[in-house]
């Protein structure tokens, strides 16, 4: 099985977001179907069913390999990178 090599370099604790919803789509007009938080730095983007995926647009941008969902009662990691849960 798969392991992410990045969750380690993790900053504890979590960064907390940067806004409560995602900046771009506000922005652009659009609607988020759902967020993700950025475990780097606190961004918060949109998920990839939605219009601008802002959260994969963001790790590409900046590197920054792991997200968790920002979906509330959820509690679920991945990684960019290695593409799997954490």
């Amino acid at each position: 099985m798969k392991q992410c090599t990045h969750a380690d370099a993790l900053p504890h604790p979590e960064p907390g977001p940067l806004s409560e919803t995602c900046p771009e789509c506000l922005a652009d007009g659009s609607h988020p179907v759902q967020l993700r938080l950025c475990l780097t730095c606190g961004h918060v983007g949109c998920c990839d069913s939605s219009p601008g995926r802002h959260a994969t647009q963001h790790h590409k941008e900046s590197g920054h390999p792991i997200m968790r969902t920002f979906e509330p009662g959820e509690r679920w990691r991945w990684c960019f990178v290695d593409h799997v849960l954490v």
